[in-house]
């Protein structure tokens, strides 16, 4: 299935792109990480597991076990920290 993907903050400048639209089998939002990260370089930089990566998918906030469906949105994102 084809999904958007969107880099936020941080995360677009690593990766150096902001979006992209990628074919997978990835079942959930787990699964599609693991797949990002076996790219290797800045998305297994930047995505790695335990790092504090926030995902959304179609603009609601989403967990590991979040199912993933074709043509969704998903978006990676650093934790927002200000004050």
């Amino acid at each position: 299935m084809k999904i958007q993907l969107r880099y936020f903050a941080s995360l677009r400048e690593t990766i150096g792109v902001g979006s992209e639209t990628i074919e997978t089998s990835a079942a959930d939002v787990a699964a599609l990480r693991q797949s990002l990260i076996a790219r290797g370089g800045a998305h297994a930089q930047c995505l790695a597991l335990g790092l504090p990566v926030r995902v959304a998918v179609n603009q609601v906030m989403a967990s590991d076990n979040t199912a993933l469906v074709g043509d969704c949105e998903v978006a990676f994102f650093p934790p927002v920290t200000g004050g």
